[in-house]
């Protein structure tokens, strides 16, 4: 026991150490022969990897600011507001984690350890060292690639450490190869009780999403690399085919439990960021969801709302009239992941009915759900939430299966069926599940991909929006696609039928808010409602500071509004070609000057939209 307790406290330290900067510190005192001499040296090691995936808080709320889905209460991430940002302000350029992987790639030699058992928790440790690039690369494009500990005292590495960032082509293809040495080598194939260690499905899973990233990205990008897109997406198709005729995952039956629980469904979770309140390990990710004051306060906007099928499989906007749907009656007969993503009519926390915030949280009517528990309680309030976090998880790699199978296109029929048409399934809905859709959804081309003409990759893209939503995944898919602009679009909320009159939004007999222009309309319809002490939202039909209305239809204002949200206000948030890669830092390039600048980026521009 003692033995062990001293390699914990030696990787602790070590561990310490490895944040710093790649030319700040070279580890010369760590007795190797404990760390690299035995499996359970290895195994110890290796726990200090985990380090680098993001805590449940972080995960929870990865997806509130750079998605096109939602609006939030204010300014949000800098990235996207105009001339906010710029090399001065950039960050990502941290290497002191690669320092870990690589110390122990290189030193885990030792022939006392059999080559399997090395192999194993080297391939852990080159998975991080993948998902570590993989980062940089998708936030910076053209990066460092540096396999070994690095010293500036040696001149060869001086040259690294001071020279320029090598080509996307040649990291990615490093990256491919880590992946690929994990996914062979990694033996652990379960981890049943928590889903919380990688195992070579992980791997698999990971080398189908980064080689989806990379493929879709040299083709919508036109980049003219030697490794061409397709070879990159039939990667992605081989990497998921594996998860899927070898691991036994499968997806679970109910979609909301995979976001509820404290131990999250084995069968569809590959990798999870677990609580635990036994060990005062808790997240904050239910209080930035339901709080008025803490978080950004997202909400859906209606555009996305109205992409979610009809249980028949039809776009919602076949309706006659769906403009002009209430809160109501746009969730009746929808894609069961609708209810199971957003506070609807009929939803209970505790046994009691909660309709969103209208007057607080639910600026435009969408309050999200699916990353919150339904009890009330303490699960409400900071750093008491313990239900998992998903990471990896199976339906992800159906995903990355059709879309690479759909970009190359040779996705079959039963294809199709295997992936998406499980998916819906799950959600419910009874078309469109066992062949490939053969005509184009106008309302999501026009509103989203209008390049597109498609039918099947459409579908598929909006299948993943919904499917993954709050995951962590949009803004790099917006990317990938070359879809940014849409971080711009205008924030529109649900619909109401009339202003200063009380509202029965759930149809249960009982009036739940009030959306008044003038203190007379309040008190007019206070009137109506027999001056209960309803909700109220005071909306106007100018710009400002405050809940807005707009008319469903301009010329005739009897048709009701769509509530909207102006305080970051439509010309405020930009978009240009130069933000599909981050800037690098100003600090990096003030150290290292053969780094050289992104392109758009140079003579601290700021993101002006160009």
């Amino acid at each position: 026991m003692k033995k062990y307790s001293l390699l914990i406290a030696i990787i602790a330290m070590f561990h310490l150490f490895s944040g710093c900067n790649l030319d700040e510190f070279s580890i010369t005192e760590i007795d190797k022969n404990a760390l690299f001499s035995s499996e359970e040296g290895l195994a110890v090691y290796s726990v200090s990897f985990y380090d680098f995936l993001p805590d449940a808080t972080e995960m929870a709320v990865v997806e509130q600011y750079l998605a096109d889905f939602g609006c939030t209460l204010g300014i949000g991430d800098p990235f996207t507001v105009r001339n906010a940002f710029s090399e001065n302000n950039s960050g990502g350029w941290d290497w002191g984690r690669l320092r870990n992987f690589n110390y122990f790639i290189v030193n885990c030699t030792d022939p006392a350890v059999p080559e399997d058992v090395r192999n194993n928790y080297i391939g852990l440790a080159r998975f991080f060292r993948a998902l570590f690039y993989y980062d940089k690369v998708a936030r910076f494009g053209d990066v460092p690639w540096v396999d070994r500990p690095l010293s500036p005292q040696i001149e060869e590495d001086e040259a690294i450490l001071y020279g320029p960032r090598h080509s996307r082509e040649f990291v990615m293809e490093k990256v491919y190869e880590d992946l690929m040495f994990a996914a062979e080598h990694i033996t652990r194939t379960n981890d049943a009780i928590q889903s919380t260690l990688v195992t070579k499905w992980a791997a698999y899973a990971i080398a189908s999403r980064v080689c989806l990233f990379e493929g879709t990205f040299r083709k919508y990008h036109e980049l003219d690399l030697p490794t061409t897109a397709e070879t990159w997406l039939e990667r992605a198709a081989d990497a998921a085919s594996e998860v899927m005729r070898r691991s036994g995952k499968s997806l679970n039956g109910n979609y909301r439990d995979l976001f509820t629980s404290d131990v999250p469904p084995a069968n569809e979770t590959i990798l999870a960021i677990a609580s635990s309140a036994e060990l005062g390990q808790r997240h904050s990710g239910q209080w930035d969801w339901s709080s008025e004051t803490k978080g950004s306060g997202l909400n859906l906007i209606r555009p996305f709302v109205c992409t979610y099928l009809q249980r028949d499989g039809t776009p919602y906007t076949n309706r006659p009239d769906w403009q002009y749907e209430d809160f109501y009656d746009e969730f009746q007969n929808r894609d069961l992941r609708l209810n199971a993503t957003l506070r609807h009519p009929g939803y209970r926390r505790s046994n009691n009915i909660a309709l969103p915030v209208f007057n607080g949280y639910a600026r435009l009517g969408y309050q999200p759900i699916k990353l919150c528990i339904d009890d009330v309680g303490s699960h409400d309030s900071q750093s008491h939430s313990t239900h998992a976090i998903q990471y990896i998880r199976y339906a992800e790699v159906l995903l990355n299966y059709a879309e690479a199978k759909a970009e190359l296109g040779t996705l079959t029929d039963a294809e199709w069926s295997a992936t998406i048409g499980a998916l819906r399934q799950r959600a419910g809905i009874t078309g469109s599940i066992n062949a490939k859709p053969t005509v184009v959804d106008e309302y999501l081309k026009n509103t989203y991909f209008p390049d597109i003409s498609d039918p099947v990759i459409l579908e598929i893209r909006r299948e993943r929006a919904i499917e993954l939503i709050f995951e962590g995944f949009r803004f790099n898919d917006l990317k990938r696609w070359k879809r940014g602009e849409l971080l711009t679009m205008a924030w529109t909320g649900m619909y109401i039928p009339n202003v200063n009159v009380p509202l029965d939004v759930d149809r249960d007999g009982t009036y739940d808010i009030i959306y008044y222009t003038t203190t007379e309309g309040l008190n007019a319809g206070l009137t109506i409602a027999g001056n209960q002490n309803l909700p109220r939202v005071q909306v106007s039909l100018t710009s400002g500071d405050m809940v807005h209305i707009i008319p469903v239809d301009p010329a005739d204002h009897s048709k009701g509004y769509n509530l909207a949200w102006f305080t970051h206000r439509q010309n405020d948030r930009v978009w240009g070609q130069k933000q599909y890669l981050y800037p690098i830092p100003i600090g990096a390039l003030n150290r290292n000057g053969e780094l050289g600048q992104n392109p758009g980026w140079r003579n601290g521009a700021t993101n002006d939209g160009n």
